[in-house]
């Protein structure tokens, strides 16, 4: 890993080189090693280390971006030069701001998230984790499939007018397919501290689900009670926080055109934005330096703050939204510019039920009929504005009879509002960190969703 002292070398150095009004550099990367397995045995182990080093110059109310993965000064000094070669070329942008300063980009709170434990993960130690998810398989007479991966990341910011941000986080992840004859189970975690993860009761989980679900029946579509975990909830959720960003409101392009305030979902439904949250991962600042605030997106079902850049809440201050929102301060939500994305929040955390949230057992045992949704995959929108997905469900989809799994069923296509279904929220089970394929980790509770439309039956 780059040290305090390297990283502010190379910085200097990209100073030394740049004729530009203002410049400021992002430096990320680190190490990462990946064990992939198939068909039970280990077939990939790679490991890399690189690092990309990002500058942004600033003149005459422009700006551009130029990268680098190399650290000698030639490799910095044409990196500094192609971005101020395409700085010249472009428009004069009105809503550049000046470079903040280290007074503006005061930290509000440090986080912690480098765990030695992590960082020291060998290739030995995922294989012998790998060894225990292939004792499971063959234990229940199935084939597994996966990754385990472990990283060491830096994200290093600095600029011209002194401010410096550096943040380091270690990852490990598990993910896990069983595979029976005709039915598949699936197990997918993630986090800074390695402790959090055990890779056999993972096994242990998705191959039950294999298990339970051999032999699937056709059941007829339609609209059914659902009990989705928490990897089908975010994966859902995912497609509507970029919305929730006030550039996406300005540009007319978010579902919150012309609902915030409104109680949009329903009373049970909260979420934040926090990334000081102890199961959030990720640097307490944004794409400029700026420091996250801990923001209150839905309270209670209605729609309550945006997420704002620099510029974006300059911008919405003097927009014909302004009277209706109210004031707009930056909230530590913006990516490194130039972007056309502007603002989103990516630390989300939807509240839970109460002290005695139900477990999914217990949520299917409250359920006389519906269907358990372990996951969902090719997900894709079809009304921005109605916020309709449409997706699969796959690796463990039981039917729910009388308050117990009555098997495997076939997998269903289904086309929802995700306003329609977080107004139709029965029971909210305990917030935990999970992950999907669909979208970002988050800290989400396992949903009793009543009337969730499944349009047609797949092939498997």
């Amino acid at each position: 890993m780059l040290s305090p002292d390297r990283i502010h070398d190379i910085f200097s150095r990209i100073q030394k080189f740049s004729s530009a009004d203002e410049v400021e550099a992002i430096i990320a990367g680190g190490h990462s090693a990946l064990t992939r397995f198939a068909n039970n045995t280990i077939h990939q182990n790679v490991a890399e280390e690189g690092y990309v080093i990002s500058i942004r110059v600033a003149m005459d109310g422009k700006t551009a971006r130029a990268t680098t993965n190399r650290t000698d000064d030639d490799s910095l000094r044409r990196a500094v030069q192609s971005a101020e070669q395409i700085a010249r070329v472009q428009q004069t942008d009105p809503d550049l701001l000046p470079l903040p300063s280290p007074e503006e980009a005061k930290e509000l709170q440090p986080v912690q998230r480098h765990f030695g434990a992590t960082a020291a993960i060998k290739p030995e130690d995922r294989a012998a984790a790998v060894e225990q998810i292939v004792g499971v398989a063959k234990k229940h007479k199935q084939t597994t499939a996966g990754i385990y991966s472990s990283s060491e990341h830096l994200e290093a910011l600095l600029n011209s007018r002194g401010l410096q941000k550096i943040y380091r986080q270690t990852s490990s992840e598990v993910s896990i397919t069983m595979l029976a004859d005709d039915s598949s189970g699936w197990q997918k975690a993630n986090s800074p501290n390695v402790a959090n993860l055990n890779p056999k009761r993972l096994a242990e989980i998705a191959a039950e689900k294999a298990s339970r679900t051999a032999h699937p029946r056709e059941i007829q579509p339609g609209k059914y009670t659902v009990v989705l975990e928490p990897a089908a909830v975010l994966d859902l959720l995912g497609f509507m926080f970029f919305d929730f960003g006030g550039t996406a409101l300005l540009e007319q392009r978010s579902f919150l055109n012309n609902r915030i305030g409104a109680r949009l979902f329903g009373e049970n439904i909260t979420i934040h934005d926090d990334v000081y949250h102890p199961l959030q991962s990720g640097a307490a600042f944004d794409g400029e330096g700026i420091p996250r605030k801990r923001v209150a997106l839905v309270d209670k079902g209605a729609v309550r703050n945006l997420v704002y850049s620099r510029a974006t809440a300059r911008r919405m201050q003097h927009s014909e939204l302004a009277a209706q929102l109210g004031p707009a301060s930056p909230t530590g939500h913006g990516f490194p510019l130039p972007n056309e994305i502007g603002d989103a929040p990516m630390n989300i955390v939807v509240e839970g039920g109460n002290s005695n949230a139900k477990s999914v057992d217990e949520m299917v045992s409250a359920t006389d009929r519906g269907i358990l949704v372990t996951r969902l995959w090719y997900i894709r929108e079809v009304d921005p504005y109605e916020k309709i997905l449409t997706g699969m469900t796959r690796d463990g989809t039981f039917l729910i009879e009388h308050g117990k799994l009555a098997g495997g069923v076939r997998n269903f296509r289904f086309n929802q509002s995700l306003i329609e279904m977080l107004q139709n929220i029965a029971m909210l089970g305990g917030s935990e960190r999970a992950s999907g394929e669909e979208s970002f980790d988050m800290v989400v509770p396992p949903m009793v969703v009543n009337n969730f439309n499944f349009t047609e039956l797949t092939k498997f």
